[in-house]
């Protein structure tokens, strides 16, 4: 599908943030984990919480989604079944990384998971490392580190030391290794994106989970034979996603209301309030929300190593903000769904953008976008990233696998065009 943008010139009015995927995710696996039915309420239905359902299903849980308002998730406790096929893990890293520790630490018999072609190109061997290290068996099949891979044996505990690249590897261990017979000591090298790292381990203290963690997250102690439960939780709303209409607000002659948002949640990208703010946006914390009216901006220097999924979005602020934005110590950023500095550098330099990447991120110029025909590269944060440039940019703006947005944001283009952004799906 293509997602067809016309430059618009004001976003009005207000519109609800759908439920965290991260929290998702965790509430699913968690849930699936725990002996008696858990509530989970306004979950996010899209295709990477999809993905996690679909998987923790083949492993034995009984999860009813039917009602959109509260799913019913009855667990497996520490006894999944045996799957009977590959675990589809489709486009989720997260779901995938998660799921393999759980696969790891509880499967007796020989588990595959795989996705698609997207998630085959993201790296797994330092997780599949780290299994092997706490006694499991774990191999990338194709020996390339990553997808598909398989897991035979069960962990027990001991000591690993892996990367902190990304925040999934540190989780997936997190969640995994209470489970375990032995306690486990996880050594952590330069970690990164360390609000999602407190987003698990906020999960782990609303179960009673016991472990110690260093002041840096460099290193944490797990204790083992330590069991989940069934709960009751709302799941808060995405910071992520809402990061597309406040900088859509942001960029346009606008006057927008974002409700559903919790200020108090750990979720790292609540830090684009503080960037909008330090970038003279004219943002504000009402009791309904947040208000975003659109007005000048100063471009300034970001360190996003803790909010790397912000990337896109900003790297389009950029383009709207006086002089200079620099995009900084966000590496990691290139191992995410695609390589999102290159493909950001890329697709807004076919919109006419002054854009420069680094080895660690982007610089930005303010520039006159000019519409043109650019790729999604069915990466839904490039997808969404680029209808922004669309809303500032001269003309018509065409993107293509529109279709990708579905993995986190399925409303998207409905909220934007409610708000009057000149956006069609064809």
């Amino acid at each position: 599908m293509k997602l067809i943008v016309e430059k618009t010139e004001r976003l009005e009015g207000e519109i609800t943030i759908p439920s965290s995927k991260s929290h998702t995710i965790r509430a699913v696996i968690i849930a699936s984990l725990a002996e008696g039915a858990s509530k989970i309420i306004k979950a996010l239905k899209s295709e990477d919480t999809t993905a996690v359902v679909n998987a923790c299903s083949a492993l034995g849980a009984k999860i009813d989604t039917s009602n959109d308002d509260v799913w019913i998730i009855e667990g497996f406790g520490h006894k999944p079944k045996n799957p009977q096929t590959t675990l589809d893990m489709a486009n989720s890293g997260t779901s995938s990384r998660l799921i393999t520790g759980i696969v790891a630490a509880l499967c007796d018999s020989e588990v595959e998971l795989d996705g698609d072609e997207s998630l085959r190109t993201r790296p797994f061997q330092p997780l599949l490392n780290s299994f092997n290290d706490l006694g499991a068996e774990a191999l990338s099949i194709n020996n390339d580190g990553c997808c598909p891979v398989q897991i035979k044996g069960r962990m027990t505990g001991g000591s690993t030391k892996i990367t902190g690249i990304t925040s999934q590897y540190v989780s997936s261990l997190l969640l995994a290794c209470p489970l375990l017979e032995k306690d486990s000591q996880i050594n952590v090298i330069e970690p990164n994106e360390i609000p999602y790292i407190r987003l698990t381990l906020k999960w782990l203290d609303e179960q009673g989970i016991r472990y110690e963690a260093s002041d840096d997250f460099t290193q944490f102690i797990v204790y083992g034979n330590q069991r989940y439960k069934a709960f009751e939780k709302r799941i808060p709303a995405d910071w992520s996603s809402a990061a597309f209409p406040i900088i859509g607000a942001a960029i346009t002659d606008s006057n927008v209301l974002i409700k559903g948002l919790e200020i108090s949640d750990v979720q790292g990208d609540k830090a684009i309030i503080e960037y909008l703010q330090k970038m003279q946006a004219d943002i504000s914390i009402e009791e309904a929300g947040i208000r975003i009216k659109g007005r000048p901006l100063q471009g300034i220097a970001l360190d996003l190593n803790n909010t790397p999924d912000a990337l896109p979005a900003l790297a389009v602020l950029g383009c709207f903000a006086d002089g200079a934005t620099s995009l900084e110590n966000v590496e990691h950023a290139r191992i995410k769904e695609t390589d999102r500095i290159t493909i950001m550098k890329r697709e807004l330099s076919r919109l006419n953008a002054d854009i420069s990447e680094s080895e660690d991120g982007l610089v930005i110029h303010k520039s006159e976008l000019k519409a043109n025909d650019v790729e999604g590269h069915h990466d839904h944060r490039i997808v969404m990233a680029l209808s922004l440039a669309g809303l500032i940019a001269n003309g018509k703006t065409k993107i293509t696998t529109a279709e990708a947005i579905e993995v986190t944001y399925p409303d998207y283009v409905e909220s934007m065009k409610s708000l009057g952004a000149k956006m069609e799906v064809s």
